[in-house]
């Protein structure tokens, strides 16, 4: 009798080529399996987190302090951070701060567990979070560019982006919410498990020398060094520059969304999950497209076309009252963040050379974050003085003002992404 090989295997490979072709190398898949199982522990603490806040306190300065100590290491500690990158083995770093992450979530789960935990906890476990998010996400994000091709850079990072959408977005917060209602130690084991999974992952990758050359000089110098090399490079100083700006528009509209959505369009706490889900779901089909997208319009087409997309999305949702079409438009917008995410990240990552990608890298995650914090000011004071669309329409005047600006050198941004 003739033994027939399962025919599963065959289905199983052309899927693993769709996701992460197997030009991109073997490492990569190890990366990009990391990354999904990480992405996914975060969605389940993106959900678990302001539940875990809102199950010690109602304060709102509490709350407020919550969302910030998150972002503030990212302030203090982002340039060091690169400098780390650059000196250090990489994986390495990557490794060591997902352990500390892993024991501050078994004190975490400990203290739940033995009723010990408070505001005091809460807030210094959520600052503790985001040093190792710091050191962690801008050491990670410096991988992929030594492991992939210049020419392949957009597909893997769209398969980097997809992750997040699925996991971080769409599965991870809904998982949290379940399992935080089940028990309140329930999200933060399991976040542990996905941590402890991404380990295992990530230390089958092997990566090349990123030209560090083992000498220690002054932080200051390398962090000085750092800026030097991006201010002369006009693409990339550009770049960081849109960057920078255009998420101090964006915070400024995000910050009030919670209301725009209750009082703008009358939706409920349901509605806002809607909301979330539309991007998502727009993310899902911005990341999926981006391959086809990559191969059929210039970059500087596509850069141009999402920021014109992002400044029409803000002068959009100031004029609607309509959900439904609102929900639309936040669907378009995912789109675009995803495509534009995708894109900025590999026109960056060609340009800078391997021994300046932690330090450029961590400029860049600096000006996200401390857009943000500067938008979300500004649109909280524009929303109190003038109503709960004013951040709309100074998001829409700003992002104008700034595409006006940069129309002409966007494409040149991408010229010298490609070229590299």
């Amino acid at each position: 009798m003739l033994m027939t090989r399962p025919r599963w295997g065959q289905p199983l490979r052309r899927a693993a080529e769709l996701v992460a072709p197997a030009r991109l190398g073997a490492s990569f898949r190890w990366l990009l399996a990391s990354s999904w199982v990480t992405n996914l522990g975060d969605g389940i603490t993106l959900a678990a987190g302001p539940l875990l806040v809102a199950s010690v306190t109602r304060a709102p300065l509490a709350v407020a302090m919550a969302a910030l100590l998150q972002r503030l290491p990212w302030l203090l500690f982002g340039l060091y951070a690169g400098v780390v990158a650059d000196r250090l083995d990489r994986r390495a770093i990557v490794v060591v701060t997902g352990l500390v992450r892993v024991a501050i979530l078994i004190l975490l789960t400990t203290l739940i567990v033995t009723r010990h935990v408070n505001v005091a906890v809460v807030l210094a476990v959520l600052f503790l979070f985001g040093v190792t998010e710091t050191f962690g996400d801008t050491t990670t994000g410096t991988l992929l560019p030594m492991l992939v091709d210049k020419p392949d850079l957009g597909i893997a990072n769209a398969r980097a982006m997809t992750g997040v959408v699925v996991w971080n977005q769409l599965a991870g917060p809904p998982v949290g919410a379940v399992l935080f209602a089940a028990g309140r130690a329930l999200p933060f084991v399991s976040e542990g498990v996905c941590v402890l999974a991404g380990l295992l992952l990530i230390v089958r990758v092997q990566l090349p020398p990123h030209g560090a050359d083992g000498q220690r000089t002054r932080v200051h110098h390398d962090i000085a060094e750092g800026w030097r090399w991006l201010w002369a490079h006009a693409a990339v100083r550009t770049l960081a520059i849109t960057i920078f700006t255009f998420n101090v528009t964006f915070g400024a509209a995000w910050s009030v969304l919670v209301l725009y959505a209750r009082e703008r369009l009358g939706m409920g706490a349901l509605g806002f999950g809607l909301i979330t889900t539309a991007i998502a779901a727009g993310g899902l089909l911005g990341t999926a497209s981006y391959g086809w997208l990559e191969r059929h319009v210039r970059l500087g087409v596509i850069m141009r076309g999402g920021l014109i997309i992002e400044t029409l999305t803000h002068l959009a949702l100031a004029l609607t009252r309509w959900a439904w079409f609102a929900l639309i438009i936040f669907v378009i917008f995912g789109a675009h963040a995803f495509v534009w995410g995708t894109t900025s990240s590999s026109v960056r990552q060609r340009a800078v050379p391997a021994e300046f990608q932690g330090r450029v890298g961590s400029v860049y995650l600096i000006g996200v974050i401390g857009g943000i914090v500067i938008g979300s000011a500004l649109g909280g004071l524009a929303a109190a003085a003038w109503g709960v669309t004013a951040p709309f329409w100074f998001a829409f005047a700003g992002s104008a003002l700034i595409l006006a600006l940069i129309w002409r050198s966007l494409l040149q941004i991408a010229h010298d992404g490609e070229a590299a």
